[in-house]
């Protein structure tokens, strides 16, 4: 038999108090942790974005870099133009070339050669390309990277690096770019790519 009265059975009010305050205790740091681990996550992405843009940047480069061909263009006036440029300010050309081997897979009646060019303008990297290599109007810019502040590019020609390419020959062509991105939030990234190896 059960010698204990009803009223000594369960929790007492302060027992119940200190139990709630454990458990909002408790409850309150999961919350902060979940919240963590949401900031570091968005805050992981990110990081993982600017670096996935990076690397399609750089992957972009390198491909018409080392497919570049010394062969002159002609401009839509029909004035004949160097196969290869570089320099100039923000909003301009950072760099022209013509490239070959691009791919047709649609067997268009085109060739396998392209023009290219990229220029910085309103803190945006553009890729700017043409349909065909003379006197065409250019495609639409694609937009490569967001947040550059400044570029920089240097040329590697007979052993010494230029700050500009200024060549008499209409063929010629660098050994080497180097390219100085300053990017909002990353930082100065410095990026070297052979020019012409896969031709």
């Amino acid at each position: 038999m059960n010698s204990r009265r009803p009223s000594e059975t369960g929790f007492t009010l302060v027992e119940l108090m200190v139990s709630l305050l454990i458990f909002a205790m408790l409850s309150a740091a999961g919350v902060a942790l979940l919240s963590f681990s949401v900031r570091a996550q968005g805050a992981a992405n990110e990081r993982l974005d600017e670096v996935a843009a990076l690397r399609r940047v750089s992957a972009i480069l390198t491909a018409d870099l080392t497919q570049a061909v010394p062969r002159p263009f002609r401009d839509r006036a029909g004035a004949l133009q160097a196969a290869f440029s570089g320099g100039g300010a923000a909003g301009t050309t950072a760099l022209g070339l013509v490239r070959g081997g691009w791919s047709n897979p649609d067997l268009l009646p085109r060739a396998s050669l392209q023009r290219v060019e990229y220029r910085l303008a309103a803190g945006r990297l553009e890729r700017v390309a043409w349909p065909h290599v003379d006197g065409a109007e250019p495609l639409q810019a694609a937009v490569l990277l967001t947040g550059v502040r400044s570029l920089r590019l240097r040329y590697r020609t007979e052993g010494d690096w230029r700050d500009s390419w200024d060549s008499d020959l209409p063929e010629a062509m660098p050994e080497a770019v180097e390219l100085i991105a300053d990017i909002e939030g990353i930082g100065a990234v410095r990026q070297l790519f052979l020019v012409g190896v896969g031709r």
